[in-house]
């Protein structure tokens, strides 16, 4: 059988259900490989061993980080923060041999060529604000007043960063740098926990909450740098849409009481490239 790419991502393990599908998770072929677009789960052991395991099936996988795995959580007994946090769970990826956004993009050998798969991480900066909202505080504000508010702001801490969008800006250009590097003739897979563009984020339930979904600073990514597909999660509307021409692939399992909403049991992987789409 051809060697297939596939993805997930919000896999949220600490729940019993979400651990159960993310164990059975095994590849077709030996040599299949993994995206796995963040939000693994909250503590530091969980994302470990949950990478562990993915990483003893599949030829390679790679990874990019999700607004949880960044959280401080108040039971996990690893109580790094901010950039701290970050660089820790890349150095864990590194042990496993896992691929993470801060190593030389694996090129995935497909059967139409290869293609550069790159893990990013740009967080967000507010600015996929709320309708009439000119600034972050008035977006914010708004989505207080409406009750809905990511848990980032009391979990997910910036250090040494003076607030969030500093972090992600500077993970923006750095980002940008690495992009612009890789080789023109090659085309890209970009993987993202948060949508590159704010399209995707049109479709929530609280659009409030969009806000902690991106930048727009990545709006234009897709086609600058030559991506076949974009893969991302976050939002936990698992679907395939269309910008630009580009296909991008929104992945998540998503919490128990989401996935058991919809009329088909949940198909934790997606294929991306290769096997028989």
């Amino acid at each position: 059988m051809a060697a297939s790419l596939f993805a997930v991502s919000d896999l949220h393990v600490a729940y019993e259900e979400n651990r159960r599908i993310a164990e059975a998770i095994r590849p077709e072929s030996d040599d299949d490989w993994l995206i796995v677009a963040g939000d693994v789960g909250e503590k530091f052991a969980d994302v470990e061993a949950m990478l562990r395991l993915l990483r003893d099936r599949f030829r390679r996988v790679v990874w990019a980080p999700g607004n949880h795995e960044l959280w401080t959580h108040p039971g996990d007994p690893v109580r790094l923060r901010g950039v701290e946090r970050y660089d820790a769970l890349v150095r864990m990826c590194r042990e496993l041999g896992v691929d993470t956004p801060e190593d030389e993009y694996p090129i995935w050998p497909g059967p139409d060529g290869p293609v550069v798969v790159a893990p990013v991480f740009a967080l967000y900066d507010y600015s996929f604000r709320v309708a009439g909202a000119d600034t972050k505080e008035e977006s914010l504000r708004l989505a207080y007043d409406a009750g809905v508010v990511c848990t980032d702001e009391s979990l997910l801490h910036p250090d040494p960063y003076p607030n969030r969008e500093s972090w992600c800006w500077a993970r923006v250009a750095e980002t940008e740098a690495r992009l612009a590097a890789i080789d023109p003739a090659l085309p890209t897979v970009l993987i993202s926990h948060w949508p590159l563009v704010r399209q995707p984020t049109d479709v929530l339930w609280y659009p409030e909450f969009a806000q902690w979904c991106g930048t727009e600073r990545t709006a234009d990514w897709h086609t600058r740098f030559r991506a076949v597909t974009v893969v991302y999660g976050h939002l936990h509307i698992p679907r395939s849409t269309a910008y630009d021409g580009v296909p991008f692939e929104e992945v998540s399992l998503g919490y128990p009481r989401e996935w058991k909403r919809r009329a088909e049991a949940p198909a934790p992987v997606r294929r991306i490239l290769g096997g028989s789409r």
